[in-house]
């Protein structure tokens, strides 16, 4: 079992930068790939960033790549993903989550994943 709990949602302005967080703890946290996923008012849930816990192999979704980043600190089992260039379209409700996932292209699956946080809000206002 993984426990996840994310962090640092909340309003911002189109253009502003905010830093999400999600700490996993639970045994054998470590040897699992993590991942962003956010949902939109009216929407599916959708990928946004993975990254594996060994070698910090990173992918985006392409409406994030150069403008977010996903990042971990072993020392802390913490995820985080720091948005800037923050725009409307950003608005949604992110998801953690963590699986056992051995493929690149596995990681923007949703359904590979098995353990997830309660999500955090993002507001981004024009």
């Amino acid at each position: 079992q993984v426990q996840l709990v994310e962090s640092g949602g909340g309003l911002a302005q189109a253009g502003d930068s905010l830093r999400l967080s999600c700490a996993a703890s639970g045994r054998d946290a470590g040897n699992y790939v993590m991942a962003w996923f956010r949902q939109a008012p009216g929407k599916e849930r959708e990928f946004g960033a993975g990254i594996k816990w060994s070698n910090s192999t990173a992918v985006y979704a392409d409406s994030v790549k150069d403008r977010f980043t996903i990042f971990r600190d072993n020392t802390k089992n913490t995820m985080y993903l720091q948005m800037n260039s923050l725009k409307p379209e950003d608005t949604a409700v992110y998801y953690c989550a963590a699986g056992l996932i051995f493929s690149t292209q596995g990681m923007s699956k949703m359904g590979l994943y098995a353990y997830w946080g309660q999500g955090t809000s993002v507001t981004v206002t024009s």
